[in-house]
């Protein structure tokens, strides 16, 4: 009976490989985790890393800006939080993953003066709460399976054009950031005139070009054996492209801002901000929903997630990004930051693309650009908004123009006039109706009819 039970010594031998293999794999753990993280953070280039990570700045200075001056929006509170999002989302994903303010909940803001801070705060929680949910659930993945590539080539290209539109605005228009207004039409000299923008956009294609790709090693071989004098140009060409010409335009706003205005020194006060609870009342909370969550919701699905995946695996095809992981990081960066007073935020395809436009290839450009925000907001607070309230408008709009052409250049992969067809009716309807939600209702339904066409053909045939 004993024999019986008695296990056999290969069966021994194997649970105990097993058992073995279960604790070095639970032992190794934190060393292969803490061997990711540093994997995410390493530069591929230090200057084109900083570069990179001004790229995002076009779309994040004006809106927090914009809700910081007319609604009182806690800038100090919102550094540190954005601040340490892009800490954290730099060091899991390895990409150069933005984090910016819920243009749908701003707008919202921007429009109604009874829309406040309890409401903002409010329609991000549930905003948060709502992605979260179709993250943790897997739905957010169902969803991105079943959306067709056109549409979201769509999405992107709108979002593009929007911020290209956006820009030039910036750059021709005098702007009234507390209002998020347009004014006169804007001078063409002086620190924030038309000729500093048309400089600094042009700085920007001579350094950067139209984004292509390094020169090959082949390219390089052929250079060398033309002679001294190509050898030369390859060289200063090289030294020209190495600038990181964001970055550079960033600090020339930075000077030029306290020439115009010395005085605005004054205004700086040092130390955090003090940092409390949001009391949300019943009708805040409906308010929040019905104004800010509904519009907001649509746009987070498409741009903040599912384009945003679709964008980084394009151009990081290493790296693996989901949908879910995605729509968990955004749902908790505002169920716990809107709770302190911190702006909405979600990822957004054009902060990827403009940070990958000016050279953000690593975790490392959000993990420096999230440390920048974490030091202005411990040390500077919301008097910060004071300083930013005179930085040239112009500069914003040249950072902006950028991201938003290298987002829209990501849809030129459409191989079929049918699906440029399903993309271009997604653009046309996203903008005109300044709804990414109708535009891609509309792309879906004509992507459903031309399927059924096409179906009833083959049937046919």
């Amino acid at each position: 009976m004993a024999s019986q039970n008695r296990r056999s010594p290969a069966l021994e031998t194997i649970e105990n490989q097993a058992e073995t293999r279960k604790r070095t794999s639970i032992s190794s753990l934190p060393g292969t985790v803490m061997e990711k993280l540093k994997t995410n953070l390493v530069f591929k280039s230090k200057w084109a890393e900083l570069n990179g990570a001004m790229g995002d700045l076009g779309t994040y200075i004006p809106i927090v800006l914009a809700l910081t001056l007319s609604k009182n929006i806690n800038l100090g509170t919102t550094l540190i939080f954005t601040g340490i999002y892009n800490i954290v989302t730099g060091l899991i994903y390895g990409v150069p993953m933005p984090v910016q303010p819920m243009k749908s909940i701003a707008a919202a803001a921007l429009a109604d003066a009874e829309f406040g801070v309890a409401e903002i705060m409010a329609a991000g929680i549930l905003t948060g709460g709502i992605l979260f949910v179709l993250g943790a659930t897997g739905l957010m993945h169902l969803v991105y399976k079943l959306m067709p590539l056109a549409v979201v080539r769509g999405i992107q290209l709108a979002q593009g054009l929007s911020f290209a539109l956006t820009a030039v605005k910036y750059v021709r228009y005098d702007q009234n950031m507390a209002k998020s207004k347009s004014g006169d039409g804007r001078e063409w000299f002086g620190l924030d005139g038309l000729v500093l923008a048309i400089v600094c956009a042009c700085f920007v294609i001579i350094v950067n070009g139209a984004g292509e790709e390094e020169t090959t090693a082949d390219a390089r071989v052929e250079i060398e054996a033309q002679g001294e004098s190509k050898r030369r140009k390859e060289k200063l060409r090289k030294i020209i492209t190495s600038l990181p010409s964001a970055f550079i335009i960033f600090l020339l706003g930075v000077v030029f801002l306290f020439i115009r205005s010395p005085k605005v020194v004054k205004e700086i006060t040092f130390g955090p901000s003090s940092i409390s609870i949001v009391k949300i009342t019943k009708s805040q909370w409906k308010k929040g929903f019905i104004k800010g969550t509904i519009p907001q919701l649509p746009l987070s699905i498409l741009n903040s997630v599912i384009a945003v995946c679709k964008l980084s695996l394009d151009l990081f095809p290493g790296k693996i990004i989901t949908v879910t992981s995605l729509s968990v990081t955004v749902g908790l960066m505002n169920i716990v930051g809107c709770w302190f007073g911190a702006i909405p935020t979600c990822h957004g395809a054009g902060g990827l693309a403009g940070q990958y436009k000016f050279g953000g290839r690593s975790g490392g450009c959000v993990v420096l650009l999230g440390s920048a925000k974490l030091i202005l907001g411990l040390i500077l607070g919301s008097s910060l908004a004071k300083v930013l309230n005179q930085f040239p408008v112009g500069i914003l709009g040249v950072l902006l123009l950028f991201a938003g052409v290298e987002l829209a250049i990501a849809a030129r992969d459409m191989n079929s006039k049918e699906e440029a067809f399903v993309m271009v009716i997604c653009t046309g309807v996203s903008l005109v109706g300044s709804s990414a939600a109708l535009g891609f209702l509309c792309a879906m339904v004509v992507h459903i009819l031309l399927w059924l066409r096409k179906w009833g053909k083959e049937d046919n045939h």
